[in-house]
């Protein structure tokens, strides 16, 4: 079930009873956002609190997380917050078959996924199933207009991926092609109004609908080599997660590009200029996001070993992950270099 509006939040409460529930744990990050109001909706139901929720989702977070679940018979797992809370009550969730109730506060998309990403021993591993999907999603435009604008700007273009990706998957129907153009368009003219006016509530509405749109791409179809890669960098390197996504997407788009023509033609027309790859960078640039890995802490000794676990073993893209092009994209976007024009003898 999803929920959509202004002040949904106030109606947490009634979701979780629709779930039979009664005892919730609230899940949030160490910074968490708009927490007092979610205690505030949630009242009586709400017996413990896990504030510890952190990217990549490492196993041992989990794992202080349910022993609160099982010393206080929790029986609704409640997130508010982003991608790591989401991941935390997925994770927990796969491990209990607990129902999850997510309001999300930025972009992730993940909330509407069944697939799971958790690190363990430096390598983030992903799996999906039917239980990692929430039971409900309560989206509430309010709870994003204080949300700040540098982790807007790499929240939306980590949804703008999902979209980009979906385009090109082997799996991709008219349906998630449609879905895909639509959150792109809306990413593309909406980050700047949040940019310039953070609290303009339409365009993070657009936000939030794009990163929902985005967030069932994800869920219908496999994801490519910029998935890959960031799995990587994050798994491996303890790389940020959204802005990594923002700096290695145009990137991995140029990569792509002379493979897939037809569809950087597309993503180019949804977002109103002549060059995908150059669009999203010159897209980030513009709202003064993130746009080199070097300036993320990213060692540039790292990069060859960051290129040959992503090539290691074969997965789905419309080019073929070859090591040493792989390494040579990452050194663009460790340098911050605007993308490259797609070459078509490259195909």
């Amino acid at each position: 079930m999803v929920v959509f509006g202004s002040g949904t939040v106030n109606g947490v409460g009634e979701q979780v009873q629709r779930l039979g529930a009664s005892r919730v744990l609230l899940l949030s990050s160490p910074s968490g956002r708009a927490v007092g109001r979610m205690r505030q909706a949630l009242r009586d139901l709400l017996v413990a609190e896990f504030a510890g929720a952190i990217p990549h989702t490492p196993v041992e977070v989990t794992e202080r997380a349910l022993r609160l679940v099982n010393e206080h018979a929790i029986d609704c797992l409640v997130a508010i917050g982003g991608g790591s809370t989401t991941g935390l009550a997925k994770a927990l969730a796969v491990r209990t078959e607990l129902p999850q109730v997510i309001v999300p506060t930025t972009y992730a998309g993940s909330e509407v996924t069944s697939v799971l990403g958790e690190t363990e021993d430096g390598r983030k591993i992903t799996r999906s199933g039917p239980q990692i999907l929430p039971e409900t999603v309560v989206y509430d435009v309010d709870l994003t207009l204080g949300l700040p604008v540098a982790v807007s700007v790499t929240s939306a273009v980590n949804a703008m991926a999902h979209a980009v990706e979906a385009l090109y998957a082997p799996e991709v129907d008219p349906a998630t092609e449609e879905k895909a153009l639509e959150a792109i368009t809306l990413i593309a003219r909406a980050l700047p109004v949040v940019a310039g006016s953070p609290t303009d509530a339409e365009a993070r509405g657009d936000l939030l609908r794009a990163a929902r749109l985005a967030g069932t791409c994800l869920e219908t179809v496999g994801m490519g080599l910029h998935h890959k890669l960031c799995h990587t960098l994050g798994g491996s390197f303890d790389m940020p997660h959204a802005a990594t996504h923002t700096v290695v997407l145009p990137h991995v788009m140029a990569y792509n590009a002379p493979a897939v023509p037809e569809v950087m033609l597309r993503v180019a027309e949804a977002m109103g200029t002549d060059d995908a790859a150059r669009g999203v960078h010159d897209l980030v640039v513009g709202v003064e996001g993130p746009t080199s890995l070097c300036d993320l802490g990213m060692a540039r000794s790292d990069l060859t070993r960051a290129a040959g676990l992503a090539t290691a073993k074969p997965y789905p893209n419309p080019r073929e992950p070859e090591r040493q092009g792989v390494e040579t994209l990452l050194v663009d976007a460790w340098q911050g270099r605007r993308p490259r024009p797609a070459r078509l003898e490259e195909r």
